[in-house]
């Protein structure tokens, strides 16, 4: 059961009680119309059949800020079918990539249809809890799964909280080893650079428990349900990393942060922070860290 607890502060302190929906479709239509902005997942349909065959209803189906095909399987409760469930529908969409693909071009468009990133599908469940079977049975895939617990809190509050998340596994141990090295492009990089980026990585992965990470051609995303960070390939004197933090909350530096909300980049975010040094690092980490925990 989620440890979290709401207070109203005004006229003293009042605890708001927390609460389940009353029925499984009060969470799903509430989540689904704001898929975006709680769960960074652009809608493409709901109850979507998988046809006569198969028999299944996918309660949401949707693709992330990096492209990847994505199903959202919602739970009033804690259900122990709801992981099981979405596994198999998720392995039914990744055999069905044309149909899902006609889909994407019919609501977003053709250039989206061109970028699904079938190397990383995932599956996220929301449900009102999870038991530490569910945690552990996640990790025994090679499917990137998010467990994702919500609570009403009155009338006018709802919370979502990260569970436990495990990345899709495509390559075996010695490859991702291997792709670790560097991004796309790193190799007309500097040692230095490179050195950089190994650096900034683990910074963004040490920010929190349950961040994944996605590697795309032109960026690396760092994700916690929607991405916080994304990390172009190292250049020859600096390292762009976009962040999800409003740059009128930074206070902008010449040569070191820029607002880009106009700017066409790679990857997500509206604040780009150029790094040279590792002092520049070390001048991220609050900016880091405030990407993480309002993305």
């Amino acid at each position: 059961m989620s440890g979290l607890k709401l207070f109203q502060t005004k006229g003293g302190v009042t605890e708001v009680v927390s609460r389940l929906a009353e029925v499984e479709a009060g969470v799903r239509d509430l989540v689904e119309a704001n898929l975006e902005a709680m769960l960074g997942v652009r809608f493409l349909a709901s109850e979507y059949s998988t046809g006569p065959v198969h028999g299944g209803r996918i309660d949401t189906l949707g693709i992330d800020e990096n492209g990847a095909p994505v199903v959202v399987e919602f739970k009033r409760a804690t259900d122990a079918g709801v992981i099981h469930q979405g596994l198999i529908y998720l392995s039914w969409l990744v055999d069905h990539r044309a149909e899902f693909g006609h889909l994407v071009r019919d609501r977003l468009g053709a250039a989206a249809a061109d970028q699904v990133l079938w190397s990383a599908p995932r599956l996220i469940c929301v449900a009102g809890d999870f038991t530490r079977y569910d945690v552990h049975a996640i990790r025994e895939h090679r499917r990137g799964i998010d467990l994702v617990r919500y609570r009403f809190f009155g009338e006018d509050h709802f919370g979502l909280e990260t569970v436990a998340s495990v990345a899709a596994q495509t390559a075996s141990p010695g490859a991702r080893r291997a792709s670790e090295v560097g991004a796309p492009g790193a190799r007309a990089a500097t040692g230095a650079m490179q050195e950089l980026f190994a650096d900034v990585d683990q910074a963004l992965l040490h920010l929190g428990d349950g961040i994944t990470k996605v590697q795309r051609k032109t960026y690396r995303a760092y994700q916690s349900l929607g991405n916080f960070a994304c990390v172009c390939p190292p250049q020859k004197d600096k390292l762009l990393v976009y962040l999800k933090v409003s740059p009128k909350e930074a206070d902008l530096v010449p040569g070191f942060t820029r607002d880009v909300t106009a700017l066409g980049h790679h990857g997500t975010g509206d604040l780009e922070v150029q790094l040279r040094t590792d002092l520049d690092l070390e001048r991220a980490q609050d900016l880091f860290r405030l990407s993480y925990t309002t993305a």
